[in-house]
């Protein structure tokens, strides 16, 4: 095992339980919010599972995300954009458990608690299909495009499965209002994407083919 990559690894999944448990619970001004619990716990455990499954498996596309920076000005900004987008919609789900405005029943917490885990899972698969998936806008020495599983029916299946995280995520907190505020990572995405097919179009051999063949960039059908 890389004990430096594992070190790592745990600093920034500790630090990164630490930020949303303080985001979700000072806002709702209590460890009571049973919501961001459970929101914490369907996030941070198969997190931690599949970090240790990459570890063992797949150090190097471990070690690519952890220390991923975008070099694309276009990308940085969309970054930017998309961390304000989930820090408005954490805070805010708090304060609507604090003071009650419009909390969701809790049925519905657990509902899409579920699709959550569905959409993890298909994440995953898309970790397993394509090992040249990278947080950062870029084309990899010796990348070659994936056109199988669900590379064949979206082009962007990464962006499918986070799209239905990031909108899972405001109904499991049970706050509506922040759900509104996570629709913004719809043209936040249209963004990337737009950028991103730019780069490959540009860099990859053979993705201009792909385009054509695959319509759909993140919703079958639909876009």
């Amino acid at each position: 095992m890389d004990t430096k990559l594992f070190l790592q690894a745990i600093v920034k999944y500790v630090a990164g339980l630490l930020i949303v448990g303080v985001v979700l619970c000072l806002p709702a001004g209590t460890v009571g919010y049973w919501q961001g619990w459970l929101l914490m716990g369907i996030l941070f455990v198969p997190m931690f599972i599949a970090g240790l499954i990459l570890m063992k498996k797949s150090p190097d596309l471990l070690r690519k995300r952890l220390n991923a920076r975008e070099e694309e000005d276009e990308q940085k900004t969309v970054v930017l954009f998309s961390g304000v987008m989930f820090l408005l919609s954490f805070i805010l789900a708090g304060l609507n458990f604090r003071f009650g405005w419009c909390v969701l029943p809790a049925w519905v917490s657990f509902a899409a608690a579920v699709v959550f885990l569905i959409a993890y899972a298909l994440y995953a698969e898309v970790l397993r299909e394509n090992v040249y998936l990278s947080r950062t806008v870029e084309v990899q020495e010796n990348q070659k495009v994936i056109d199988t599983g669900l590379y064949g029916i979206v082009r962007h299946p990464m962006y499918m499965t986070t799209l239905i995280l990031f909108l899972s995520m405001p109904l499991v907190l049970g706050s509506p209002f922040s759900f509104v505020i996570m629709l913004c990572y719809i043209p936040i995405i249209a963004k990337r994407i737009r950028n991103e097919e730019q780069v490959l179009e540009k860099g990859l051999a053979g993705y201009a083919e792909y385009r054509k063949r695959v319509r759909y960039k993140v919703i079958p059908f639909v876009w």
